[in-house]
């Protein structure tokens, strides 16, 4: 279903439909878009991975040092997406992304559109190697596949709207991740 927002563009809304025992409950996915920030969603799946039982533990020796590894990595994709917002006097703010001012297509935006988003997955995984629980490193694709949906796209879509053809370019030059 589509409907006209407020600038008169076509947004998508999808629906998800569950059973309960009261019947159909309808959900609407646009609901979750942009509401939880990253680093608080990050947050929460660290928990997540830290609370999970340790079943099917993955240790090794030299687990610390790949975790070291990831975690500066990492570090320094979120910094470097950070430092190139502040550089271009934008927005940071991930729940708003319609208030951007630039489009950042410089220094670590060269190599992926969402540094910091690749930051946080970096944290994670070395966050799940560092505890070693098998289960927690299954977390990190679920964790990329909801901010590709609930983060990511539409972020992608206010951009397209304020940026038009500069960001579809940048959009088919850049890869989303890697």
């Amino acid at each position: 279903m589509s409907t006209a927002g407020p600038s008169g563009s076509l947004h998508n809304q999808s629906k998800i439909y569950a059973a309960s025992p009261a019947g159909q409950i309808c959900v609407e996915i646009n609901r979750l878009s942009l509401r939880v920030p990253p680093v608080a969603l990050s947050a929460l799946f660290a928990a997540a991975m830290w609370f999970l039982p340790d079943v099917l533990m993955i240790k090794t020796p030299g687990a610390w040092v790949v975790a070291i590894v990831l975690a500066t990595l990492g570090g320094a994709f979120c910094i470097a997406g950070v430092l190139a917002f502040r550089q271009a006097k934008t927005t940071v703010n991930p729940v708003n992304p319609e208030t951007s001012t630039a489009l950042v297509v410089h220094g670590v935006f060269r190599l992926t559109r969402n540094p910091m988003y690749l930051g946080f997955t970096f944290l994670l995984l070395a966050f799940a190697v560092w505890l070693g629980k098998m289960p927690a490193m299954l977390l990190v694709p679920l964790f990329m596949a909801y901010l590709q949906r609930f983060q990511i796209r539409p972020e992608e879509d206010a951009l397209n709207e304020r940026f038009g053809a500069s960001f579809d370019a940048y959009r088919h030059q850049v890869r989303r991740w890697l």
